[in-house]
C-alpha cells in the first residue's frame, strides 16, 4: 500500500511539474513576442509607441491605446502581424484625429514605413548582423541599406534578409565592410 501511494504521489508530482514547465514555456514565448512587438513599435518613427499597449496571449496580440490616424492604426497592426510567432492581431486602437483618412499617398508611405520597420527589426533580431549599424530606408518597395558591417558574409546576410522581406521589390546595397 505504501509503495502504491508513493508511486501515485511521484506520478502526480511529475505531471504537475511537466504542466508547470509547459505553462512557463508558453508564457516565455508570449513574453518574447511582446518584447518584439514593443521594440517594433518603438523603432517605427511614424508611431508614438508610448501611446500603444500590447498584450500577448498564446501568440495573439491585442493592441490598445490611441493613435493619430487610421493610417497609424493600420500601420501598427501590419507591423505586429508580420512578426514571427504572432498568430493574430486584435486591433483595439482608438483613432484620435478622425478627420485623417488613408489616401493613396498615405498608403504608399504606410507600406514603405512597414517595410523599413520590418527589415530593421529582422536585422536587429539576427544575432549574426550588427543591426544597429545599418540604416534602412524604403521608397516604393525599394530598400536601401547603408552603414558599416564587419564582414562580407554579414553584408550578404543583411541583403538577403532585406530581399526576403514581404513587399520588397529591390534592395540597394550601400553597406561598407569595415577595414
Amino acid at each position: 500500500m505504501k509503495r502504491t501511494t508513493l508511486t501515485m504521489m511521484m506520478a502526480l508530482a511529475l505531471t504537475t511539474t511537466a504542466v508547470a514547465a509547459n505553462d512557463w514555456k508558453d508564457g516565455a514565448k508570449d513574453a518574447w513576442i511582446d518584447g518584439k512587438a514593443e521594440t517594433t513599435l518603438l523603432l517605427n518613427g511614424n508611431l508614438n509607441s508610448f501611446d500603444i499597449n500590447t498584450d500577448v496571449k498564446n501568440g495573439a496580440v491585442t493592441l490598445t491605446g490611441k493613435v493619430e490616424s487610421e493610417v497609424d492604426k493600420a500601420l501598427a497592426e501590419e507591423l505586429i502581424e508580420n512578426l514571427d510567432g504572432v498568430t493574430g492581431v486584435d486591433n483595439q486602437l482608438t483613432v484620435m484625429a478622425s478627420g485623417k483618412q488613408a489616401g493613396d499617398k498615405d498608403n504608399s508611405g504606410l507600406k514603405d514605413a512597414k517595410i523599413a520597420t520590418v527589415v530593421k527589426t529582422r536585422l536587429l533580431f539576427e544575432s549574426e548582423v550588427s543591426g544597429t549599424a545599418i540604416d534602412v530606408d524604403a521608397d516604393n518597395g525599394v530598400v536601401t541599406l547603408q552603414g558599416e558591417v564587419d564582414s562580407a558574409a554579414e553584408k550578404d546576410l543583411a541583403v538577403a534578409i532585406a530581399k526576403n522581406t514581404t513587399d520588397v521589390s529591390r534592395v540597394v546595397d550601400k553597406l561598407q565592410v569595415a577595414q
